[in-house]
């Protein structure tokens, strides 16, 4: 994972479940795999209608261009609705250290 980058967002849903959410996430999903340095993304909980975001990159550039260009092109999206906008927190950094089997 030598010059990744992750990005983590945090946030509350709006009365959905993880699970409800994690469905409706199909579009942002097929936009992500489009994407330039995508390399993954995990969605979890950790409590009980908080949700962590989780994908790597090959950048923090392109990390930060891909959240711009969602943010554009799929505004309308119903998975924005689900998230109470005041919760969000998104950062993006470079992988410093890395250890795998």
């Amino acid at each position: 994972m030598k010059n990744q980058a992750i990005e983590l967002t945090t946030f509350k849903l709006k009365g959905f479940t993880a699970k409800q959410f994690i469905e409706a996430n199909t579009e942002i999903d097929a936009f992500l795999k489009r994407q330039k340095g995508f390399r993954s993304r995990t969605i979890f909980e950790l409590k009980k209608d908080f949700v962590y975001d989780m994908l790597v990159w090959d950048s923090v550039e392109e990390g930060t261009n891909a959240m711009h260009k969602l943010m554009t092109e799929l505004s309308d999206s119903l998975v924005h609705d689900m998230i109470d906008q005041s919760t969000v927190s998104w950062n993006i950094a470079p992988v410093e250290h890395f250890v795998n089997l």
